[in-house]
């Protein structure tokens, strides 16, 4: 079992407690899948974690409406993350990618909601293209009024849940102003007539990505969500909450990679000893707990000034998923290192770790962006 000593700190409330408990002995029966046929673990993973009410807290329940429970998110994604990365995925884009209609949605796009978090409906976020994926301000698909519709056309590429998605937040270019003020964002069902999937993506750590092309996709004016020229402070807006969260599963990851580095450390003999009687493997195994325990202080003080009211929090949450993600990356390293020739053997858990743990420190914000964000905060605040 893990340290799990971290839900005793003050950041956490009874019921955050409770959830962890109670992910923990459902990941236990039900993680990890098999991941043969990505696209349908996909789907199962959804449709299991909305049947067993885990997608909760991915989006508001559009009956009772209230804040985003972050410190819920987080703790969920790092649970995950420790059993079954593509669970981990599965949870984490259907609040990323119905983020933007939990925050600015109309009632009417709200009822989206319904199935999202029942696990009925996947969701997808649509903001990266061929040519514009950190500037996002340089996108270049548009969507030009007309009569009562929009009409979208251009491609996102890295679209997670791409080619199973059943509806997309989209942001397109609506040219109410130049770069960041003329962006709008859509709701856009993956039916829609002009919408199709130009390539399916492969990674290194298999999930779901496409690039998607958008050929005069016709939309009614009540898609849009929020004001026209909005999109890129809804997507900045969306980011800020989810962003945390990405640090969350890094986090989960990591705690994964420190436990089976112990196991391995205990087990293994050495010399006529065992491994964790070796001086540098002690001093791999302190460096690794200590990553971990300042990237859970910076995930959940960014979860928890969010949950206390905070309008925005892009320093803690940038802080929270650089050194999350960057520190994951070398906790797992480590774990690579010390269980030699089997760290690197496919289906070997801490080479799964290897190739899940990567991307993280690429999307929703890579983090050289990250680095660039927190001084811009730091010199403005000053």
């Amino acid at each position: 079992m893990p340290d799990r000593s971290f839900l005793d700190w003050p950041f956490f409330e009874d019921r955050h407690r409770e959830l962890a408990e109670r992910l923990e002995a459902w990941c236990q029966r039900n993680l990890p899948v098999d991941h043969h046929d990505v696209d349908a673990a996909c789907r199962e993973l959804v449709a299991r974690l909305g049947r067993d009410g885990w997608l909760k807290p991915t989006a508001l329940d559009p009956g009772n409406p209230g804040p985003l429970d972050v410190r819920a998110l987080c703790i969920t994604r790092e649970t995950l993350a420790r059993y079954d990365g593509l669970a981990d995925f599965a949870f984490a884009m259907q609040g990323l990618g119905a983020g933007a209609i939990t925050l600015f949605g109309t009632p009417e796009q709200q009822q989206w909601l319904t199935k999202t978090r029942a696990g009925k409906a996947i969701a997808a976020f649509a903001l990266s293209e061929p040519r514009s994926g950190s500037d996002v301000a340089n996108m270049e698909m548009t969507a030009v009024r007309d009569g009562g519709d929009y009409v979208l056309s251009g491609e996102k590429t890295w679209i997670s849940n791409g080619g199973i998605a059943d509806l997309h937040v989209v942001f397109a270019r609506t040219g109410e102003a130049p770069g960041a003020k003329g962006i709008s964002a859509f709701v856009v069902p993956s039916d829609a007539k002009g919408l199709s999937v130009a390539e399916r993506l492969e990674v290194i750590a298999p999930h779901p990505l496409a690039r998607l092309s958008f050929d005069n996709v016709r939309v009614p004016a009540s898609a849009l969500v929020g004001k026209p020229g909005d999109g890129f402070r809804i997507a900045m807006s969306v980011l800020d909450v989810f962003r945390s969260t990405v640090g969350a599963a890094a986090l989960g990851f990591a705690r994964r990679a420190l436990d089976e580095s112990v196991k391995r450390a205990s087990e293994r003999k050495l010399f006529g000893a065992p491994m964790a009687e070796l001086q540098m493997v002690q001093g791999h195994i302190a460096d690794m707990a200590l990553d971990v325990d300042a990237a859970a202080l910076l995930i959940y003080r960014a979860a928890w000034t969010k949950d206390m009211g905070a309008a925005r929090v892009t320093r803690e949450a940038a802080m929270a998923k650089l050194f999350a993600t960057d520190k994951a990356q070398e906790v797992i390293d480590k774990a690579v290192q010390m269980h030699g020739g089997d760290g690197v053997r496919k289906g070997h858990i801490v080479e799964s770790l290897y190739r899940e743990i990567r991307a993280l420190r690429i999307y929703e914000g890579a983090s050289d962006v990250q680095k660039v964000v927190i001084a811009r905060q730091v010199i403005g605040g000053a």
